[in-house]
């Protein structure tokens, strides 16, 4: 099986990324990425595939996975309507204070064990469920310090299983982990402004031709199609804030109305302006 670097971007003005029913149950999605992920579905059996572990999980799963991970994308094979919420957050969520702050010491051993891999039981699932099916009605803020206290139950749980003995270590060796977290990191940084190959090559300290091969090898695109990807997705949150199109374009790093227009559309199937018009009328 191929195994996926995953391109992810955290919500604007936020560590995490939340996704609500990513509809992905007829893609054999294995893949991995720098942010932890904590996902909990409900509604459907289907099977659970993190890092060598492999199991079946009946009628709803809650699972926390650590950074850098492989794992199979829990709706794979599902035939049934379900629900699905995915919580993706970066590894520098809270920064030193983990260590630092005597009241977070359970949340940092959660994040520590989730190198296991962690998945959660029945009680558990039945408290937490429907807090984060509700996290899409709250703020920012509010989402922050709820997801904070859902990882205080989640660390106080007496229905956790580690799903691995000793910590998963990635077949991507940690050199190669490093140097996709500075690529990933330098876009995240410099998105909006004008990025050479070369420059990302040089710092990955690749010739250009041998950065591009590796860089296909592991995301199966080109480095252009990812950073139009993530330019992309950045213009959408834009556009979702009522920016203009044309702010949404120079805002994230296109230097080009026209070339913006096609490459918004062959990402999404749709242009920015149908985009927006379409959000507006299901607000």
């Amino acid at each position: 099986m191929k195994l996926r670097f995953e391109e992810l971007t955290p919500d604007l003005d936020s560590s995490f990324r939340l996704i609500i029913n990513p509809r992905l149950n007829d893609v054999f999605y294995w893949h991995f990425h720098p942010e932890f992920e904590l996902v909990y579905i409900e509604g459907a059996s289907g099977t659970r595939h993190v890092g060598e572990h492999i199991s079946r999980f009946e009628g709803s799963d809650l699972v926390f996975i650590g950074s850098y991970i492989p794992h199979l994308n829990f709706d794979y094979g599902v035939k049934t309507e379900c629900e699905k919420v995915v919580v993706q957050i970066r590894q520098d969520f809270l920064g030193n204070a983990f260590a630092n702050i005597p009241e977070l010491s359970a949340v940092y051993r959660l994040f520590e064990q989730s190198k296991h891999g962690i998945a959660f039981g029945k009680e558990t699932k039945f408290l937490l469920g429907e807090r984060l099916k509700n996290l899409k009605n709250l703020g920012h803020f509010e989402q922050f310090l709820e997801i904070l206290s859902i990882f205080q139950i989640l660390a106080q749980s007496n229905e956790m299983v580690l799903l691995h003995t000793k910590p998963v270590e990635n077949q991507h060796n940690k050199k190669e982990q490093e140097r996709m977290t500075r690529i990933y990191n330098f876009i995240d940084s410099h998105y909006q402004q004008k990025i050479e190959v070369e420059e990302v090559a040089s710092m990955s300290n690749l010739s250009k031709s041998a950065f591009c091969r590796y860089f296909k090898k592991i995301t199966r695109l080109t480095f252009v199609e990812f950073l139009n990807h993530y330019r992309i997705n950045q213009a959408q949150k834009f556009l979702l804030l009522d920016k203009n199109v044309t702010e949404a374009c120079f805002e994230c790093g296109f230097e080009s109305l026209s070339y913006f227009n096609r490459t918004f559309k062959k990402v999404t199937g749709e242009n920015p302006l149908s985009f927006k018009k379409k959000f507006l009328s299901e607000k």
